[in-house]
């Protein structure tokens, strides 16, 4: 059972890796709702102030922050995700141990 937790993991690692690969090419796909509401938002007040002739200060800053946002958060899962394999790889070693040493050979 512990090797199949394992490969999910490793799955999931690559699954993450690839959405933060997207998200710092700038790529919507990975966001979640929230993010990308946020983003698109931003984007829309941004070409409204550009038609109006004003500053879009305001709109790239909001946009640079949910991008950042969104990496952050990829980052963080990516690390629980290596965490969690780390953690369940050094059970697994710890029982192996545990059984050869309990034997008589």
């Amino acid at each position: 059972m512990r090797n199949a937790d394992i490969r999910r993991l490793d799955r999931e690692i690559q699954q993450t890796t690839r959405k933060l690969a997207a998200v710092q090419n700038r790529e919507l796909w990975p966001l979640d709702g929230r993010e990308r509401r946020a983003i698109l938002a931003a984007a829309t007040r941004g070409s409204v102030a550009v038609v109006r002739h004003k500053s879009t200060t305001r709109a790239d800053n909001k946009v640079e922050t949910a991008w950042t946002s969104a990496e952050t958060r990829l980052n963080a899962e990516l690390t629980a995700l290596q965490t969690e394999r780390q953690r369940i790889v050094n059970e697994n070693a710890q029982g192996k141990a545990a059984k050869k040493s309990s034997g008589w050979w």
